[in-house]
């Protein structure tokens, strides 16, 4: 055997016999990947991950805590005590006798804002898929515009931005003057369910051209011109060959419009006036003026689980979409 057998031989030893002693600590928080000089070992991240499983997980696991605990006779707060009654009021009330049947008020909540993230979903889609193409479709110089342009209203506070809408809205802001000087005269916008869903439009608007223009910006429009020269119309072109490329943007798009826009507080309350009831605004109530802190744990933690869910399918679909966009 020569010397450089020998020596080959050696460092695979040296190789396969600290992988043979890996403990679970290791597989878990280590890496396949050997550490490179100067670098710090892995276990100083243990802190850093500390501190954001409690930062995270921490708020959640309280509330969900909380919604099956029972409610002090007197007060806020909880008395911890095991009980599933925040649960079953969302489904049942009891009389004075103490007879159960079912109430559907808080599915009309849910329901409402359900019908109110969907809508405002499907519009800012509608909306932000063509001013995403035409965005991508400028030189870079214009882009990084474009996207500055998006992007100003994140550097307005919310409630500033809502009480604009609200002055806008108003029995005496510019859209009534307009209507008034068109003799048509003047409208009741704000304080209702209209209000509240401009709202929400203008607030998740942004979230929804963002990824669309990031999956568009990348796509090679000379795939357009050859669509074009092998006899495909316009409309086969946007749907098999732009949309498809965009699906992953669009998917992304309809998770952070809808999930965020389905537990709103802001919009429904300074735009609604509170007359659009919504799941955010049944919340507040409850650890506010009602005081049961355990029911509106309950509500806050339906609404996770069906943000998880929704979460989850958009994830589903988005890395469908991606491979579809590859191929």
């Amino acid at each position: 055997m020569s010397a450089a057998d020998r020596k080959t031989e050696a460092r695979e030893e040296r190789v396969d016999v600290p992988a043979a002693k890996t403990s679970a600590w290791s597989r878990w928080f280590g890496s396949p990947h050997a550490a490179k000089p100067g670098m710090l070992n892995r276990l100083y991240s243990l802190p850093s991950i500390i501190i954001g499983l409690l930062f995270t997980l921490g708020p959640i696991g309280v509330i969900i805590a909380f919604s099956f605990m029972s409610r002090p006779d007197m007060g806020g707060g909880v008395v911890f005590k095991f009980s599933t009654d925040a649960y079953e009021k969302l489904l049942f009330r009891h009389d004075f006798f103490g007879n159960r049947s079912f109430d559907a008020r808080y599915l009309q909540v849910f329901g409402t804002s359900l019908w109110q993230a969907l809508l405002t979903t499907v519009i800012c889609v509608a909306l932000a898929f063509p001013i995403a193409l035409w965005m991508s479709m400028k030189s870079a110089k214009i882009q990084q515009i474009l996207v500055l342009l998006v992007t100003i209203p994140f550097w307005t506070n919310l409630l500033v931005r809502t009480y604009a809408w609200m002055l806008i809205l108003n029995e005496n802001g510019p859209i009534n003057w307009a209507l008034r000087l068109l003799g048509i005269g003047s409208q009741q916008m704000l304080y209702t369910s209209f209000a509240s869903v401009i709202g929400l439009i203008y607030t998740f608007l942004p979230f929804a051209i963002l990824p669309m223009y990031s999956a568009l910006s990348g796509f090679d429009f000379r795939l357009v011109e050859a669509a074009y020269d092998l006899g495909a119309h316009k409309l086969t072109v946007m749907r098999r060959v732009i949309f498809r490329a965009a699906m992953p943007g669009v998917m992304s798009g309809i998770a952070l419009c809808f999930i965020p826009a389905f537990g709103s507080y802001v919009q429904p309350v300074l735009l609604g006036g509170g007359r659009v009831l919504m799941v955010g605004n049944l919340i507040a109530s409850q650890f506010a003026e009602a005081r049961n802190w355990p029911f509106g744990a309950a509500l806050s933690t339906v609404i996770l689980a069906v943000t998880l869910f929704g979460a989850l399918v958009a994830s589903i679909l988005g890395s469908r979409a991606s491979r579809k966009a590859g191929e």
